[in-house]
């Protein structure tokens, strides 16, 4: 008898394993196995404990070892793909919402609506689509109704979309930055050489759980090398604290972070590096800090247009906009303007970043022709301040998933991203992609813009110095951005934006200043060039080549593009009232001796003109032209024509 019941247990536990019934966690239907069943409806309490407070992570491992035992249950499946909707990997909840609803078709009453996000989010566009639509007949909220009609859009997008693969390698960046916990918002330098993040990781300063169930927010930092990135180290005090603190934005040389608070309902706060120190987090301004949302933000590469995010006119919590503040001449921040359309839509704009080229937009949305989730767009900016339409940066950068906080190199080769995607290691990881490069690509974009970057020291002792940095616009005569080196390093970096003809000078008390022309067209291509700068002291015998000096071509008249130059010359000597100096005036070999000393002579002497008319007295200013007796580089080619064409600054007294 025991054998004929043994035997017809088994058959029965094989006919529901195989016809999938809808199968309750009793012992009737699971004889001789109390023990298991008692174990499964236990994990299924404590599991429901988690669930009940929104704590899916800790629900979800005790509904997967109850599934183990028994995974023929529709409410038990339906609660698992729940938690599995609500997680960063929300792709997971599929399986889990078909068998349920296979078990039960009325297991809940939005069950064709989390079908159809299962479908979206692994890109069964068509079987979504259907889904959404038959939930949409269930509703008459006309606001219901349009938030479905959007996601069965994204379906018609991601169709599109995935059909045109773009050419990238995406390559997550590995354990030494990645955790099984929640890494998001990388932020590089321009130059790619230092990444910041934002984790949720065991081990943060406060170590302490957030009602989320989650460990609180920290910053951490890493450096590129030849071996590829290091060991993620928390950055530590003062940015880090014992509440939730997340990096939001960095300017392009990596001096100055922005730093999100909770404070007033979520505000931007400010800290700058010195040295290798990085100093308190200040509120950024009482006119960007309202009593609103405000998040992700950057900063423009000439420091003098900030862009962030904000819900200051939103009745909703989820309802962002994109704004920018600029910079007034006191130094303060003006009210935010919205940026409006068409990079704003009626949906969510977040994780806003300008290029260093001053002109390229990027942000990620849910609006526009997102496939799903946020998608990464980008706008560009033409000559009279308007924005293109948002373009989508395409598959597979963009998933039907959320795809967030896009940082780019001045380059363009390398970007970084926050993703949930299959090879992650936890939750959201942070990936590199890499873009191909021109030359490999026809019809690829340019990179309008060149990045310098170097290290400032002193001449004598090549110890590193903080120096003020200014970029002048020649031709207006005007200074656009003004920087600082790093204190302990000495290294700066700074992007020009191609169009224009830009002076570059390097100045610290005590120092001659030095100075560096780049005269960029339209359509100069990226390029990067490393400048190292060895500051002199004033001191008789100093000479300097003044860079930023135009002549009319084989004239001795001053171009206005050589004002700016010769203006921080005449502040030197008004700073130094003892100071005396030569002009002197160098050609190249082409032409005769006597024409080129005449030449040389005559510009020394409209330098010395200049000064005089600028307040300098002439007793202290002397000149002479050298024609081509000085050269500084050969005569074979054009590129060493060009430097020995100069002028120079020497001082001769200074007492």
């Amino acid at each position: 008898m025991k054998k004929i019941i043994s035997t017809i247990s088994l058959v029965l536990l094989l006919f529901i394993a195989s016809a999938q019934v809808d199968t309750k966690f009793t012992t009737s239907n699971f004889p001789g196995r109390a023990s298991e069943v008692n174990a499964a409806k236990s994990n299924i309490t404590k599991g429901n404990e988690f669930f009940n407070v929104g704590d899916y992570t800790n629900a979800l491992k005790y509904y997967l070892s109850a599934q183990k035992f028994n995974p023929n249950n529709s409410d038990l499946n339906f609660k698992i793909g729940y938690c599995h909707f609500n997680s960063i990997q929300k792709s997971q909840c599929l399986e889990y919402f078909e068998r349920a609803y296979k078990l039960n078709k009325t297991i809940d009453k939005k069950i064709l609506f989390y079908l159809g996000c299962g479908y979206h989010w692994n890109y069964k566009f068509e079987d979504a689509k259907k889904c959404y639509s038959d939930y949409m007949k269930t509703l008459r909220d006309k606001n219901e109704q349009a938030q479905i009609r959007h996601l069965i859009q994204q379906c018609d997008n991601g169709i599109e979309i995935v059909k045109d693969t773009i050419d990238v390698e995406i390559i997550n960046l590995g354990e030494n930055i990645n955790t099984e916990y929640r890494e998001y918002c990388p932020h590089v330098t321009s130059d790619g050489s230092k990444l910041y993040f934002t984790s949720r990781r065991k081990g943060t300063t406060a170590n302490s759980v957030h009602e989320d169930g989650l460990f609180c927010e920290d910053i951490y930092e890493s450096t590129h090398t030849s071996a590829g990135w290091t060991k993620a180290r928390n950055i530590g005090s003062p940015l880090n604290t014992g509440f939730n603190d997340a990096i939001v934005g960095l300017s392009p040389d990596g001096q100055t972070m922005y730093v999100y608070m909770d404070a007033n309902g979520g505000d931007i706060y400010v800290s700058t590096l010195r040295g290798s120190k990085w100093q308190k987090p200040k509120s950024i301004s009482e006119k960007i800090n309202k009593a609103s949302h405000e998040t992700e933000t950057c900063l423009s590469s000439d420091n003098k247009t900030l862009y962030f995010v904000s819900n200051i006119n939103s009745q909703s919590l989820n309802d962002h906009d994109i704004y920018y503040s600029t910079l007034d001449k006191y130094g303060k921040w003006s009210a935010p303007v919205n940026i409006g359309e068409p990079i704003n839509s009626e949906y969510d704009e977040r994780g806003v970043f300008i290029h260093p080229d001053g002109r390229t937009l990027y942000f990620c949305s849910n609006g526009h022709n997102s496939m799903g989730g946020y998608d990464i767009f980008k706008s560009v900016r033409d000559e009279y301040d308007h924005w293109s339409e948002p373009e989508n940066l395409g598959y597979p950068i963009n998933t039907p998933l959320d795809d967030l906080f896009f940082s780019i190199t001045t380059s363009g080769r390398n970007a970084y991203y926050t993703s949930a995607r299959a090879d992650g290691y936890g939750q959201w990881d942070l990936y590199e992609i890499k873009f191909p490069a021109k030359e490999q690509k026809q019809n690829a974009p340019k990179v309008l813009v060149t990045l310098v970057k170097g290290t400032i020291t002193d001449a004598d002792k090549n110890s590193p110095l903080e120096a003020n940095i200014e970029i002048t616009d020649n031709s207006k005569n005007e200074v656009i951005s003004t920087f600082k080196s790093n204190s302990s390093s000495g290294a700066y970096i700074v992007n020009l934006p191609s169009g224009k003809n830009y002076g570059l000078s390097v100045s610290k008390d005590g120092y001659l200043f030095h100075s560096e022309n780049f005269n960029l067209a339209d359509t100069a291509d990226f390029q990067e060039l490393v400048i190292d700068v060895q500051l002199k002291k004033i001191q008789v015998g100093t000479t300097i080549i003044l860079k930023n000096i135009f002549f009319d071509y084989n004239k001795s008249s001053l171009q206005p593009e050589s004002y700016a130059e010769l203006d921080r010359v005449a502040e030197i000597l008004k700073k130094q009232p003892n100071l005396k100096i030569e002009i002197s005036g160098h050609t190249d070999n082409q032409g005769s001796l006597k024409y080129n000393t005449d030449l040389s002579e005559s510009r020394a002497k409209t330098v010395v003109d200049y000064l005089i008319g600028k307040g300098i007295a002439e007793n202290r200013l002397t000149y002479k032209g050298y024609a081509y007796e000085k050269p500084i580089a050969t005569n074979d080619t054009e590129e060493g024509r060009s430097a020995n064409r100069r002028v120079e600054f020497k001082i001769l007294e200074t007492k």
